[in-house]
C-alpha cells in the first residue's frame, strides 16, 4: 500500500509515569518494578515540545495521569505551545480535579478517554454515577473548546475481559444511552490478544472492534506508517520510541526528547511489528486503510 500524505498534525503519546492508584489484572504495566515513577523537570520537557516541528497533539496517559502533581502545568504549558492536549485516564479524580485539567487546557482538550475499569466500578449504582460523570465532563468540554481548534471528543473505553465480556452489550447501551462514545478495546497478557472464543470473538465485533476499527487485532506488518516521523511514543524520562510495539521490544528508539539533539525521521517507514497495540497510527492517518478499515475508523481513538 501506498502511504498517506504526510500528516499536519503529529502525535506524541507521552507515558508521564507509571504510578496509578488502581491494580488490574490486564495492565501492560503491572509487572514494573517502579510504580512510582513520574516525569520531572517539567520545564525541560516544555522546552524540548516547542522544538518539535509544525502542529502536535499530545496525548497523555501513564500510569495514571492524574497522580502526576504538575500536571496542570504541563497542561497549561502544552495549551500555551499551541498543542492540543488529549488524555487517557482511570476517571477516578473528583470532578473538582478534572475540571482544573479542562481550565488548565485553555479550549484545547483533543480526546479525552475515560476508561472504565469494571473491577474499580462495581455494580449498576456505581457505572452509573461514572456515566453521568463523563456526561458532565462532556458538557464542560463543550462549554470551554476554543472555536478555532478541532471539537473535543470523549468517550468510554473499558477493556473486554473474557470475564466481563457478557456484560458489555448492555454496558454499551447504557453508556450510549448518556449520548457518548463507548469502545472496547482487548485484553492482552504478555504483549498478545487473548484467545478469544468464536463467540467471544463475534461479541467483540459487534461491539465494533477495537476502538470501534472493525478488528481485534491490528496486523499491518509491511504497510508504511509515519509513525517515528509525525507520531513516537515517548515515557517519563524523555525517551522515544517509534511506536508502542517498538518500546516493548526495545527497538526503533528514536533517542531521548530532552536532547537538543534529538529529530525525527524524515518519512514513513514500513511496520516491522506482528501486531499493533494501539489504535492511534490507524485512527490518525498514519497509514492508509483498506476500505473495510476506512468504513470503521473513526478520529476520535
Amino acid at each position: 500500500m501506498e502511504p498517506p500524505p504526510r500528516p499536519e498534525e503529529g502525535v506524541v503519546s507521552w507515558n508521564v509515569g507509571t504510578a496509578c492508584n488502581y491494580r488490574c489484572s490486564y495492565c501492560t504495566q503491572r509487572d514494573k518494578k517502579d510504580r512510582t515513577r513520574q516525569a520531572e523537570e517539567t520545564d525541560r520537557f516544555l522546552e524540548a515540545f516547542a522544538r518539535l516541528p509544525g502542529r502536535w497533539e499530545v496525548k497523555l496517559s501513564g500510569g495514571e495521569p492524574f497522580t502526576h502533581p504538575d500536571l496542570d502545568r504541563i497542561v497549561a504549558g502544552l495549551a500555551a505551545l499551541g498543542m492540543r492536549v488529549s488524555v487517557v485516564t482511570n476517571f477516578s479524580s473528583p470532578r473538582e480535579r478534572l475540571e482544573s485539567f479542562v481550565r488548565a487546557a485553555r479550549g484545547r482538550v483533543g480526546v479525552f478517554s475515560a476508561s472504565l475499569h469494571l473491577g474499580y466500578v462495581p455494580g449498576a449504582a456505581a457505572v452509573e454515577a461514572f456515566a453521568a460523570k463523563a456526561r458532565w465532563l462532556g458538557a464542560l468540554l463543550l462549554e470551554t473548546a476554543d472555536p478555532a481548534v478541532p471539537r473535543p471528543g470523549l468517550c468510554v473505553t473499558t477493556v473486554a475481559t473474557r470475564e466481563a465480556l457478557p456484560r458489555l452489550p448492555a454496558l454499551a447501551r447504557l453508556i450510549r444511552s448518556e449520548g457518548l462514545a463507548f469502545k472496547v478495546q482487548p485484553e492482552k497478557q504478555d504483549g498478545r490478544v487473548v484467545a478469544y472464543t468464536p463467540a467471544g470473538r463475534a461479541l467483540l465485533l459487534e461491539l465494533g472492534g477495537h476502538n470501534l476499527l472493525g478488528e481485534i487485532d491490528h496486523r499491518y506488518r509491511g504497510r508504511p506508517c509515519w509513525s517515528g516521523s509525525r507520531a513516537f511514543i515517548l515515557d517519563d524520562e524523555g525517551k522515544a520510541f517509534r511506536c508502542y510495539p517498538a518500546r516493548r521490544a526495545r527497538r526503533d528508539s528514536l533517542g531521548n526528547l530532552l536532547d537538543p539533539s534529538f529529530t525525527l525521521r524524515d518519512g514513513p517507514t514500513p511496520c516491522a511489528y506482528e501486531s499493533c497495540h494501539c489504535s492511534v497510527p490507524i485512527a490518525r492517518g498514519m497509514m492508509s486503510r483498506t476500505p473495510e478499515e476506512a468504513r470503521h475508523a473513526l478520529q476520535d481513538v
